[in-house]
This record gives C-alpha cells, structure tokens and sequence, in this order.
C-alpha cells in the first residue's frame, strides 16, 4: 500500500507543478516562448557599468563572460549597476593561544537594474560568505585568502546571472 501511494504521488507531481506555473528557467522551449536563447539575447542588452577596486574589476570581467555571448552591445536596453563591493573578515577557530586557523571571508554588495531612461526595475542585494585556513605561512594564508575572495566573487556573478535570469523570464 506504501508503495502504491508513493506511485500515485510521483505521478501526480508534474500536474500539480504544471498547474501552479511551474516553468524550468534553463529548459528548451516554455509556453511563453522564452527559450535559453531569449535570454542569451536579452542579456546582451544589458551593459555592465564599472565597479570599483580590484574585486569590483574581477566581478565586471566574470558577467562580461557570462552574459556576451555575441560580443559587447552596441545599443543596450538596459544598465547593469553594482554598488563597491565591501569585505569583511572574521576569525572562525582561535587556539588556546589565541591565534586563528581559520577565517570568514564576507562580501556584500547590491545591485541595481536601470532601463534606457535610467529608471530602476531591479534591485537585489548580493552576499558571499567564504571561509580559508590561516597558516604558519603568510604567503600560504595570502593565497587560501586570494582562492576565498574569487570564489566569493564567482558566486555573487552567478546570483547576479540567476536574478537577471529570473527577471527577464518572469517580465516577458
């Protein structure tokens, strides 16, 4: 009996998500026509302002990759606006001797979504939170830091490509 309702509930999950407007963001076609390429295509209206700082720079560089595919627009729609990134650091794991072996590396930054007249229609705040080993080598912990820090950046580009995602599947 067990194994019987557990079949009828498989079963009956794709109804109930197709009821709901359940829509895959990356599937090939939608009822609404946008597709991957459709958002490929919008992405490419929107041009990425400058960012501040080093990090900033490193953050502009991954969603230039990430949303043109067909080079940089020539007349975009829309403005991609990304506030200065701000760092936080925090020791994790103190010794008994009071020294850290491990540290929190925090990055916060929001960002802002402007049409052609400059009119806001998106805006989110973004946060990674990393964490690296502090060695007995400064230059072994610079790096576990460094390798923290990108890895925060990569994943602040990848929320900033999901809610991009997410707004023009949603507003088309």
């Amino acid at each position: 009996m067990r194994v019987f309702s557990s079949l009828v509930l498989i079963l009956l999950c794709p109804f109930v998500l197709a009821a709901c407007g359940f829509t895959p963001l990356y599937g090939t076609r939608s009822p609404e026509g946008n597709s991957p390429s459709s958002l490929r295509s919008s992405f490419s209206q929107v041009e990425v302002s400058l960012i501040p700082d080093r990090s900033g720079q490193t953050l502009r560089n991954l969603l230039i990759d990430r949303l043109y595919s067909g080079g940089y627009p020539v007349n975009p729609s829309y403005t991609l606006k990304i506030e200065k990134l701000a760092e936080a650091k925090g020791e994790l794991d103190i010794t008994k001797s009071a020294e850290a072996t491990r540290a929190q590396l925090t990055i916060r930054t929001q960002m802002v979504l402007l049409d052609a007249k400059g009119v806001e229609i998106l805006r989110r705040p973004l946060s990674s939170i990393t964490s690296y080993n502090v060695l007995q080598s400064e230059f072994a912990t610079r790096v576990t830091e460094e390798n923290a820090r990108s890895n925060a950046i990569a994943e602040i580009a990848r929320q900033v490509e999901l809610a991009l995602s997410l707004y023009f599947h949603t507003s088309k």
